[in-house]
């Protein structure tokens, strides 16, 4: 049976120059590169100084676009992923379309799903592809995390860095089986009773400020374990496809261990779980398409690999998506 797939034709990433180690980190906050290493796998993050998320998420959609060889006028859609707007109003999408030239009346949003944005984000525009709606997507995923840092807490900012990846998807026919190219599945989910669990400290309409993230480290691990292992058999499942189908799990990069143990779950090798963390902290919605970016550009990911899309955050908010490149 034919149906439209959405392809991944182009991809990019952009990080701020501001490097900061966990050297750096221990002269801000009582801590220590090995404390951090062994408990996150982190040993770096990249910081923002002078640039804001729309920044960011232009350099990174030009280079996609670039790589695709498309112009601006040839997009139909802008979803951006992201918990750190420019502003709280207008999109930062709006923003960022703007810059790029793309023709007047081409919708562009955010989409709010923390470290889930990016799956929320392709979701969205893939089920606008299916539909016939639109032909040609850019698809962001950017954050300014430090912004929303708490510099004086040393549980949580050791954590988070700053960056943006995008992808350009076009519509392509497919025969509507797991040897397509292009998005195959998508599944996305939320659970608002633990809202508390992981959260900023300020909002519009609670605090008028914009606050912290503070987050219960022991629930958020528990449940990310069994959040990212079943949206990926989720999204598996309902593309038809087995374990032994898939080159690559790029699971949002939040910790090490919770990377680990979704592996070990799914049955997969570490030679197949794609890890960037380690130079990049956790960068919320932008870790999926910053981490899928780098890895094509390496020579990874190649043409024709199956690739498993994994992501939780606050919420909480989870999903999972395959993709044959």
């Amino acid at each position: 049976m034919n149906c439209i797939r959405s392809e991944i034709i182009g991809h990019g990433s952009y990080t701020p120059k501001k490097v900061l180690t966990n050297d750096d980190m221990a002269k801000i906050v009582e801590t220590n590169d090995e404390w951090i290493t062994t408990r996150t796998g982190i040993k770096a993050r990249c910081i923002v100084e002078n640039e804001t998320t729309s920044d960011m998420a232009f350099e990174a959609a030009k280079m996609a676009m670039d790589n695709a060889g498309i112009a601006a006028e040839d997009l139909d859609l802008i979803v951006l992923a992201t918990v750190c707007p420019d502003n709280t109003t207008p999109s930062t999408a709006a923003k960022v379309a703007a810059r790029l030239g793309v023709k007047v009346g081409t919708p562009a949003f955010d989409i709010s799903a923390a470290c889930s944005g990016f799956v929320y984000a392709l979701t969205m525009a893939d089920n606008m592809m299916r539909l016939g709606q639109i032909k040609t997507a850019l698809v962001i995923g950017a954050e300014s995390l430090s912004k929303i840092t708490d510099w004086t807490d040393r549980n949580t900012c050791v954590l988070f860095g700053d960056g943006a990846g995008a992808i350009v998807i076009r519509a392509r026919e497919g025969n509507g089986t797991a040897q397509d190219v292009g998005v195959l599945s998508t599944k996305i989910y939320a659970d608002g009773t633990h809202y508390e669990d992981l959260k900023t400290t300020g909002g519009v309409s609670s605090t008028q400020t914009t606050g912290f993230i503070t987050m219960d480290g022991k629930e958020v691990f528990k449940f990310a374990v069994n959040a990212l292992t079943q949206a990926a058999e989720a999204a598996m499942e309902a593309a038809g496809v087995e374990t032994k189908d898939v080159d690559w799990l790029i699971p949002h990069q939040a910790n090490i261990r919770i990377i680990d143990v979704v592996g070990e779950k799914l049955g997969l090798p570490k030679e197949k779980v794609i890890v960037n963390i380690a130079g990049h902290g956790n960068t919320s919605a932008a870790s999926i398409p910053l981490a899928l970016s780098e890895n094509i550009s390496s020579g990874v990911i190649k043409k024709g690999d199956m690739v498993v899309l994994s992501a939780m955050g606050a919420g909480f908010t989870w999903g999972g998506a395959i993709v044959r490149l």
